[in-house]
């Protein structure tokens, strides 16, 4: 190990690797200090089996060590470490929820290893070298199979005591309209949370609900494209849901620019409706906020996990506000 850390070092690199945990695969990816991707590796992630996705995530790390040299680790989860018992809360990968994540893997790979949501490693990944760059307070958002969100100030991840900042996805939509009821259930045990109305599937339920038809989010942005009344409906509806969401969390953060990942927010027509529709929702004369499309597509959150090691602005690129 230690000759491996010292050919990293001759090489003048600064290594970090990130792991994102996700449900369905786990990815590793290899960084240098100016955030080249060295190496990239995935494997399925074993379902519901602890034991082995920690077996899993320790052999990737050491074939991406012997390749490139000792390297800092840092893992995104689609959960959070609870900062009273250190164990995983609120993942959607229910068989890592109670356990000692960080601890363990830092007693198999026999080092500190930094763990963090992997919503939060989106953020700091778009703050480092992405489309926040530049920014002092950028919030990413996820939108896609569910709703999250991280809070990025000064290039640092703000956590906060809870360790549930920028989860916005659970926060009641406001204010409502008559086509936001009823409430629809949400899998917190509340009702009308963000995540049931900006989810994919929550797209889908929507236009579902308003045509007796089903399609999925995709098919439902073509056909509004396409012209069809129906799905243009829907796709509105989603507009000024997600502006008047968006508001609230500028009324509270004030950020100077948010950030879009997950699949829809590949719906181009986002960034120019939106801004105009949160205007009257904001307590502001005027909004500055930029909306802006991720620059790391789907790689955003394995390389923000890299970055929760010393994140430093890409030299080269300049800062994108």
């Amino acid at each position: 190990m230690e000759a491996d850390r010292g050919r990293a070092q001759d090489r003048g690199r600064v290594m970090r690797i990130g792991v994102d945990l996700g449900g369905t695969k786990i990815e590793v990816i290899v960084l240098d200090d100016r955030g080249a991707v060295l190496d990239r590796r995935r494997v399925p992630t074993p379902q519901g089996d602890y034991r082995a996705t920690l077996a899993a995530v320790v052999r990737l790390v050491e074939a991406a060590e012997r390749e490139h040299g000792a390297a800092s680790v840092g893992v995104g989860i689609p959960g959070a470490i609870s900062s009273h018992t250190g164990l995983v809360k609120n993942a959607n990968s229910t068989c890592l929820i109670g356990q000692p994540l960080t601890a363990d893997l830092e007693t198999l790979l026999h080092r500190e290893v930094r763990v963090a949501n992997d919503a939060n490693c989106f953020a700091l990944s778009e703050a480092t070298d992405g489309a926040g760059c530049g920014a002092r307070v950028v919030f990413g958002v996820i939108l896609g199979t569910g709703v999250g969100g991280g809070i990025v100030v000064d290039g640092q991840v703000w956590v906060g005591p809870n360790a549930i900042a920028g989860e916005w996805g659970h926060n009641p939509l406001a204010p409502t309209t008559p086509e936001d009821f009823p409430l629809p259930a949400c899998y917190c045990g509340r009702a009308g949370c963000v995540e049931t109305y900006l989810s994919g599937p929550a797209l889908a339920r929507d236009y579902r609900e308003a045509s007796g038809d089903t399609r999925d989010a995709r098919q439902i942005v073509s056909g509004a494209a396409a012209g069809d009344a129906a799905c243009a409906g829907a796709l509105d509806r989603y507009e000024h849901r997600l502006a008047r969401a968006l508001a609230a969390v500028i009324n509270i953060l004030d950020p100077d620019v948010i950030v879009l990942g997950g699949g829809l927010s590949n719906i181009e027509r986002l960034y120019e409706r939106v801004p105009k529709l949160w205007a009257p929702f904001v307590f502001s004369d005027r909004v500055d906020t930029r909306l802006a499309r991720n620059h790391h597509g789907d790689s955003s959150g394995v390389r923000g996990a890299a970055w929760l090691w010393a994140p430093a602005t890409a030299p080269d690129d300049g800062a994108r506000r």
